[in-house]
This record gives C-alpha cells, sequence and structure tokens, in this order.
C-alpha cells in the first residue's frame, strides 16, 4: 500500500512537473521520501491500532465416535464426507448379548412382581412377614433399574450422528470390534453445525479491542468478496498461559508474546463456508479512525489478490 501511495505521488509530481507548476529539480523528486516517512507516521503506524488485521480461520468441532457399548459391527451405513442429519445412523453393533441381557432381566423383573404380590397377600392375612415384603420390593426395584440399564445397552448398539454434519475416512466395516476404550474411536465426526470464525491479533493491540467493534475479512476460498461482521469476543487465554499438572519442574522457556484469539461473528446468518478456510480481518476499533480508510482498501486489494495468489 505505501509503494502504491508512492507510485501515486510520483505519477502526481511528473504531471505537475510537465506542466511546469513545479522544477524538474533534485529536491522536487527528493520530496518522495518526505512523503514515505509522512505516510508512515500519520498514517500506517496509527492503522496498526486503530484497524489490527490478522489471519483469519473457520473452525469446526469435531467428535471422536466411541460407542458407549462392545461388539463387532454389523453395518456401516454412512458413506465418508456425505452430509448427514443429527440422528441418522452411522453404525450397528450386534444387538444378540444386550438382547438377552435385557430379556433375561425383563424376566426376573416379571418373576419377582408377581411373588411381591403374592407376600403382600399372604401378609395382609397373616401368613407371611412384612420383612418378606420389603425385600421384594427393594429387589423388584433393583430389577427395574437393571432393565432401565439394559434396555440404554440395547439402544446404544445403533451408535448415531451426535450433530448435523459428515464423517471423513470411513475406516470402520462390518466384522470390526468395537469397545468403548476412549484412546480408540471408531470414526471421526465433523460437526458442521456449530462453525466459528477466529482471528489471531498481536498482543500489542488487544487493549483497542472491545466487543461489538466492526470486523471484514478476505478469505481465500472466496476471492473478490468481503465478509463483515462483529467482535464477539476476545479470549482472555493464549496457549502459553497454561499451567499444566505434572509430576516434574517446568522447564525454563523463553516467553513470547501469543497473538490473542479473537472470535468473529459474521452478519450473514446462513454463511455457509468449509472448516479450514483461511484468510485476513481487520478489525475497526474506535482509536485513529482516519486510518480506517487505508485499511478497507488494502483489505480489499487482498481479497482480489486472492484469485491469483494462492499464498498471500
Amino acid at each position: 500500500m505505501i509503494a502504491f501511495l508512492t507510485l501515486c505521488y510520483v505519477a502526481l509530481l511528473a504531471l505537475l512537473v510537465w506542466l511546469k507548476v513545479l522544477p524538474n529539480s533534485l529536491w522536487t523528486w527528493l520530496s518522495t521520501i518526505v512523503w514515505m516517512a509522512l505516510l508512515f507516521v500519520v498514517l500506517f503506524i496509527p492503522m496498526q491500532w486503530g484497524a489490527p488485521s490478522g489471519p483469519a480461520r473457520v473452525l469446526t468441532y469435531t467428535v471422536q465416535i466411541i460407542p458407549n457399548v462392545a461388539g463387532p459391527v454389523l453395518e456401516v451405513p454412512v458413506e465418508p464426507n456425505r452430509p448427514i442429519k443429527k440422528g441418522d445412523v452411522l453404525f450397528t453393533i450386534d444387538p444378540t448379548t444386550y438382547e438377552a441381557a435385557r430379556d433375561a432381566t425383563q424376566a426376573q423383573l416379571s418373576f419377582q412382581e408377581l411373588r411381591l404380590k403374592q407376600y403382600e397377600k399372604l401378609a395382609s392375612t397373616a401368613a407371611g412377614t412384612r420383612f418378606q415384603v420389603e425385600e421384594t420390593e427393594a429387589l423388584v426395584r433393583q430389577l427395574a433399574a437393571e432393565l432401565e440399564t439394559a434396555e440404554w445397552n440395547l439402544n446404544e448398539t445403533i451408535v448415531r450422528a451426535p450433530a448435523d454434519g459428515f464423517v471423513t475416512y470411513v475406516a470402520l466395516r462390518p466384522g470390526q470390534r468395537v469397545v468403548t476404550f476412549p484412546l480408540q474411536p471408531a470414526m471421526t465426526f465433523v460437526d458442521t453445525s456449530n462453525k466459528i470464525v477466529g482471528v489471531q491479533i498481536h498482543q500489542i493491540y488487544q487493549r483497542h479491542l472491545e466487543r461489538g467493534q466492526s470486523v471484514e475479512i478476505a478469505l481465500k476460498t472466496r476471492p473478490g468478496r468481503i465478509y463483515t461482521g462483529k467482535v464477539e469476543a476476545v479470549v482472555q487465554v493464549t496457549h502459553e498461559s497454561q499451567a499444566v499438572t505434572g509430576g516434574t519442574v517446568p522447564e525454563a522457556e523463553t516467553i513470547q508474546a501469543e497473538p490473542f484469539f479473537v472470535r468473529i461473528e459474521l452478519d450473514d446468518p446462513e454463511w455457509d463456508l468449509p472448516a479450514g478456510t483461511a484468510g485476513t480481518a481487520a478489525i475497526y476499533t474506535e482509536s485513529a479512525a482516519t486510518t480506517h480508510i487505508i485499511r478497507k482498501v488494502m483489505i480489499r486489494m487482498e481479497s482480489y489478490l486472492n484469485y491469483v495468489i494462492p499464498w498471500l
């Protein structure tokens, strides 16, 4: 941007010299250096805190699908990278043993309920004891709870999507045995129902950031287009600030100023961008408002350069 404005200034000088408004002298052309210094001091330095910018990325949540019950897989109807809805079947587990456990518990519960009625009848005629009634009542409640657990386990043999999204890299096949061990997920589910846009802003500009400030974003997947939004939150923590519990004394490390993460809420409620989309965002603060126009021009220039420069 500085080079562009400097070239404009040089073109203006050349025009004025050609029209003989300014002399064609060394001092006339050396004024270009003064112009560049003026741009730095008046516009570009204040713009860094008046309209700070940083790399932006569209983020989403991934869910490690770990079944609540173990067993051999019967069917995997889901296809990789195909959109699915919340509640759609991801895969099913052989329910034979869980059906048997449910039926056995149901049979025991029915028998104990029958015995409870008999004991209550005997107790009413003094032919039985109250202890037998109370003991059987407790056993009935226990079996009812076990039956509820057995039915829950049986229902969990059908593993469903926890939200709208898709499954990528489906390696699970019928016949494989899945377990409930948390370090061995059956598949990874990508949740597309709750995407967020995050921007990294250097710490020296954090003091100027506030919730509700306007934001413009130029993204790689949508060259030539500017997305608008507002600052939803400034996350007041960085990776290096974590104090992890361990059995050793922490190592002394070189402290670096990590950028803060700023969460952005886009104005378009129906926005649909692939997770991982990268770009650049500019946040317009209340400081140095006169420099916002320069940042707006720069963000739009970058948006159009996205057509031809993939790594910018």
